[in-house]
């Protein structure tokens, strides 16, 4: 067992509770024992750390899916670790509702589950480090995945995007439009969206508004004011906190994710107004992006999305995070930038084409995703397979690969 209280605990708990009044009653023990709670917090601890010393993304812990062992994701292939202890279903709950504020346990009682973002001092004189939680039930028992956020951005120049895209990052240069970066869970969005709003905090005198669910890395102000906004803490839904940063005096407006036709109708009207907005889908191409985005909504009202989007749609990135040679991971990415060809495109319901003028747009800094795969594997970064397994278009991917 891997908690010193644990026989005193599970002498006290009758077999018969379950589901969220055994949880409860767990909670009362760790809330009127601190040193119990101390000692939950201090694995939990122990647990983050070791996921920060290894380099790992995620951290799953608690139910019959993993056998009571810990898993973590390490370089894209998740897998358990021997050497941690073995915690059971109790100790698990002890561990994550040590973390939680009393209003995130009645949350997480009522919904059966919580997401929430924790700043944790792991070693003495270290800086926060931060991990976003989401703890849920499966088959009646807690369990949870922490992902860590990244304590170092990483630098734009270093992203690999051309010099005319970063220009189209930077308010010094564009003043208004939208912005999309889109991509799977885990294929880096959030990171390359910290890394525009830091290129824009060093370098321009502004005011950035970021809206997150839960707020991921937190942005020291420079030359920007940085405002964070987490949904659930600070403002009820990315809608409300869209519309209300309209009366907040923003010149950068940071939506954490577009999931609805209202959050993205709000963020479109936030363009509309002059601002220069950035957001996520979770989309695996350009043309996907404005599809989904078009579809979102009612045919009745298709048309007038369609024009919006035309009128203020600047770029979309979609991005992968793929396996390179050494077993680590790269980035990969398709950029559309928005130009008048495109526009007309959008307005007139040819998004199909769009393809074609990515695939010839490199001089306006356009690359496809199979374009992209493929400098990667003639550089000798990514194999041949990983290249055909994780483009859009595998018939383009192959004629890049037979003809070039």
């Amino acid at each position: 067992m891997g908690l010193s209280f644990t026989p005193e605990m599970q002498v006290t708990l009758p077999d018969y509770l379950t589901g969220t009044n055994r949880f409860q009653n767990i909670n009362k023990m760790i809330t009127f024992n601190a040193s119990w709670r101390k000692v939950a917090y201090e694995h939990l601890k122990k647990l983050l750390k070791y996921m920060r010393d290894i380099g790992a993304s995620d951290m799953d812990i608690g139910g019959p899916g993993t056998n009571n062992r810990v898993w973590f994701r390490l370089y894209g292939k998740k897998a358990p670790v021997d050497d941690l202890p073995i915690y059971n279903n109790d100790e698990v709950a002890a561990i994550l509702l040590s973390v939680l504020s009393d209003d995130q346990k009645v949350t997480l009682f009522k919904n059966k589950n919580v997401d929430f973002s924790l700043g944790i001092v792991l070693e003495h004189g270290e800086r926060p480090n931060r991990f976003r939680g989401d703890i849920y039930y499966e088959s009646n028992v807690l369990v949870s995945n922490f992902r860590r956020i990244n304590q170092d951005l990483f630098k734009m120049e270093n992203l690999g995007f051309p010099e005319v895209i970063i220009n189209r990052f930077n308010l010094l240069y564009e003043k208004a439009g939208l912005i999309l970066i889109t991509g799977i869970t885990g294929s880096g969005k959030s990171c390359t969206l910290d890394s525009i709003v830091d290129l824009n905090n060093h370098n321009n005198n502004a005011h950035i508004i970021i809206i997150g669910n839960p707020i991921e890395f937190v942005h020291q102000s420079d030359k920007c004011i940085i405002r964070h906004r987490e949904i659930g803490e600070d403002v009820l839904s990315f809608q409300e906190g869209t519309i209300q940063s309209l009366r907040q005096d923003p010149d950068i407006i940071v939506v954490g994710e577009m999931r609805d036709a209202e959050t993205i109708a709000t963020v479109l009207e936030a363009t509309d107004s002059g601002h220069k907005c950035f957001t996520t889908l979770h989309t695996s191409s350009a043309i996907d992006s404005i599809h989904r985005i078009i579809a979102e909504f009612p045919p009745v009202e298709q048309d007038r999305v369609r024009n919006r989007l035309a009128d203020t749609l600047k770029v979309i990135i979609s991005q992968k995070l793929v396996p390179d040679r050494m077993g680590k991971l790269t980035l990969a990415k398709e950029i559309l930038s928005v130009n008048s060809s495109v526009q007309a495109a959008i307005r007139n319901s040819n998004i199909n084409e769009i393809y074609q003028m990515i695939n010839e747009g490199k001089k306006q800094g356009m690359v496809t995703m199979e374009q992209d795969l493929f400098n990667l594997y003639k550089n000798n970064v990514i194999t041949k397979a990983i290249a055909m397994n994780f483009s859009n278009n595998k018939k383009r991917m192959m004629q890049l690969m037979t003809y070039t």
